[in-house]
């Protein structure tokens, strides 16, 4: 149950801030504010974590209230839930004050108006950029960041010892000479896995949507026309010479590289640990290229959100802007959860050399489009891609053209 803030604490945190306010900032931060004359904070805060993030979490939220005297109920949400719980129960008032989850989510969030914007000011200049432009929409900032995650080839180094290859179709030649059963595992599955094939598509010069300079996008798609037309062609090229197999899902993936049957995988560090702990030697690499240009993986964030509808705003300001972006709070997320800091300060330490080759291989990467567009892409997309695949697209640049317009379509239906 939420309590609300007592009266004198609000009292007491509104002085403080309306004088910091008459300081010339001009931004209206309470974020920037509480940064010179931290209030006296008290009462509740309610955040939704998922079952992959609760453990983590725990320690967090005990850190907070021993320093501000601030409560956090800690609920822990369905991971397959949480998204759709948080966008329908925000409206009622029933939601939490703060939830957790990836950068993604934000597109659809702002549209049906359950996230309140958060104001970083000079704090931004201390995390990546594309983990900071991914909670971007509009202009406006939506979340605050902590961690940052894509995907990357992966060798095992007991197969292979090192790696020359310049493009896809080298290191595919390459991978041959280990005589095993697969050559670079990507995972599909009868769906199809868009996701693990971005980079070669990216490196054709199809992005999914078209970007703005300041790396935002926009609701126009962007592989359409040649490229997408060549990237479809090389897709069913892969699927012939066996390449890519859609039979092979990501437990498979995953299995047959832990057994040796491949001396590469392209997957993401949710699956790096595995490997380790079963004793394998591996270092992690940037993707080649395949159509030319860089290999971009899509660069996934996780951060925090504050409900549009928070009854403590200033408490979840606190907590969100000034208290998850410290180093030491940073740092304690990735030793407990594994992934890479968004905080530079706090990713610059970072000695394990897997994520440090996740980092180097993410460096050209684009975040994952949170536009609400991108809901109406996947399975076309994902399904397309297999039926290149398999050969069952008898011409791959019309198979391509008639997936994206469904998409145009489906997008169109929403609107």
């Amino acid at each position: 149950m939420r309590r609300s803030i007592p009266l004198a604490a609000i009292a007491g945190v509104t002085l403080a801030l309306a004088a910091c306010s008459g300081s010339g900032s001009g931004s209206g931060s309470t974020a920037s504010a509480t940064a010179s004359a931290k209030p006296t904070l008290s009462g509740t805060l309610t955040m939704w974590v998922d079952e992959t993030r609760i453990d983590s979490m725990k320690p967090i939220v005990d850190e907070f209230q021993q320093q501000t005297g601030v409560k956090v109920d800690l609920v822990q949400k369905v991971s397959g839930d949480i998204r759709t719980d948080f966008v329908s129960q925000v409206p009622t008032g029933q939601g939490p004050d703060v939830i957790i989850g990836a950068h993604d989510w934000t597109g659809e969030f702002v549209n049906n108006g359950v996230v309140a914007t958060v104001q970083l000011g000079d704090k931004a200049k201390d995390f990546s950029k594309s983990a900071v432009s991914a909670f971007a929409y509009n202009g406006q900032q939506y979340g605050v960041p902590y961690a940052i995650e894509n995907i990357a080839l992966v060798r095992n180094n007991k197969l292979l010892q090192d790696t020359t290859a310049k493009t896809f179709d080298d290191l595919v030649t390459q991978a041959k000479t280990a005589n095993t059963p697969f050559s670079v595992l990507i995972q599909q599955g009868d769906k199809g896995d868009a996701y693990h094939l971005y980079p070669l598509q990216t490196s054709f010069g199809a992005p999914v949507f078209k970007q703005k300079d300041d790396g935002s996008y926009t609701n126009e798609i962007g592989m359409s026309g040649d490229a997408g037309a060549k990237f479809a062609a090389y897709l069913q090229k892969l699927g012939k010479e066996k390449v890519l197999d859609a039979s092979i899902d990501g437990d498979k993936a995953k299995q047959a590289f832990l057994d040796g049957k491949a001396p590469y995988i392209i997957t993401g560090p949710w699956n790096t640990t595995a490997f380790t702990k079963a004793g394998m030697d591996i270092s992690v690499l940037p993707i080649p290229s395949a159509g030319g240009q860089e290999a971009k993986p899509f660069v996934g964030v996780q951060g925090a959100f504050i409900s549009a509808k928070s009854k403590n705003p200033l408490l979840a300001q606190e907590f969100v802007v000034n208290f998850l972006t410290t180093e030491k709070v940073q740092t304690e997320l990735y030793k407990s959860g594994g992934r890479l800091p968004a905080l530079t300060a706090a990713a610059s330490k970072v000695d394990d050399k897997v994520l440090a080759g996740f980092n180097a291989a993410g460096s050209t990467g684009a975040p994952m489009p949170s536009i609400p567009e991108m809901g109406s892409v996947w399975s076309f997309w994902g399904t397309t891609e297999v039926q290149l695949i398999n050969g069952q697209a008898a011409d791959p640049a019309g198979a391509w053209t008639t997936m994206i317009t469904n998409i145009q379509n489906a997008i169109a239906t929403k609107k």
